[in-house]
């Protein structure tokens, strides 16, 4: 069974997911920071792969994208980067990242490498859902690979529904219309659209991203979903620290405490 099947079926809810950016803080710490994000019991990590015009993303990730690339790290530097990750790590991993450097890659040549090195799933944000169903998710399935679509509080129930149909892992819900970044506080406009969507009472998990940064947010969301994705918050400390297990260390603290 997938990880991120498994993961649903032990954990119904506070899920924490943490997004980072490969290549950061340095090139060669990716294995590490995912390593040490699951010894902190983080239950899932998606690993961002840098490009260069990330569209959905806000400027904090825009700017790890662009370290990353200075950096040094492509698509196929990652995958060798994550060779040996399944000698010691049973999290899902999850691996996000734009539409151009995969096809460029290949996407069968992309699958065939994520089956290899225990990737469980795959976030592509702009690609589209009829070109998902017509020609990727066969190869996806080929090789055992979810493909995670986003929704958003604009995305129509009945896209909404497709999608759940059509969709192994979870779905990714996105907050707010906006491109990443942390907020204070989610109003009561994002919470209704939190709330419409349980009621849907959706075949997948449901998981929700873009601007979790500290308790209020944090809990306004486990309370709607099985659990949480944060990227740019932690990608921030990250940064800061140059170190992941300070970084995480003061991310969890944050989500426990107010302030």
């Amino acid at each position: 069974m997938n990880r991120i099947d498994q993961l649903f079926q032990t954990h119904k809810d506070h899920v924490l997911s943490i997004y980072f950016c490969a290549g950061t803080p340095t090139l060669e710490g990716t294995a590490e920071v995912i390593r040490t994000l699951e010894r902190k019991g983080v239950q899932m990590i998606e690993i961002g792969i840098p490009f260069s015009d990330p569209m959905a993303d806000g400027p904090v990730i825009q700017h790890a994208a662009t370290q990353a690339l200075r950096n040094g790290m492509t698509l196929r530097k990652l995958f060798g980067q994550l060779e040996q990750i399944r000698t010691d790590v049973r999290i899902p991993l999850v691996l996000m990242g734009y539409l151009n450097p995969i096809m460029q890659y290949g996407f069968e040549n992309f699958c065939r490498q994520c089956q290899a090195c225990g990737i469980d799933g795959v976030i592509i944000p702009d690609l589209p859902y009829k070109d998902y169903l017509e020609s990727y998710r066969p190869i996806a399935q080929q090789y055992g690979i979810h493909v995670i679509m986003l929704i958003t509080p604009e995305t129509s129930e009945e896209r909404i529904r497709q999608i759940d149909a059509h969709t192994d892992g979870f779905i990714y819900m996105v907050s707010s219309a906006a491109v990443t970044g942390a907020q204070k506080e989610f109003n009561a406009q994002k919470q209704a659209y939190f709330q419409r969507i349980k009621q849907m009472q959706l075949r997948n998990p449901r998981m929700i991203g873009f601007g979790i940064s500290n308790k209020s947010t944090y809990e306004s969301a486990a309370a709607y979903a099985s659990g949480c994705i944060i990227g740019s918050k932690f990608v921030t400390l990250l940064e800061e620290e140059k170190d992941a297990r300070k970084a995480i260390d003061k991310l969890l603290e944050m989500l426990k405490n107010e302030g």
